[in-house]
């Protein structure tokens, strides 16, 4: 059985994971972000 409990906890752990991985490479994710951007916004263009 999955709860909602559950799923609470695994997107926690995710943040988690995404929050260090931030702290860690700074640039890295800098660069990520400018790549995303472009692409959802012409999406929602669309």
């Amino acid at each position: 059985m999955y709860t909602i409990e559950m799923a609470y906890a695994h997107m926690r752990q995710l943040q988690e994971l995404a929050n260090r991985s931030r702290t860690d490479q700074p640039a890295a994710a800098y660069r990520v972000d400018q790549t995303r951007k472009p692409r959802t916004r012409a999406a929602k263009k669309r």
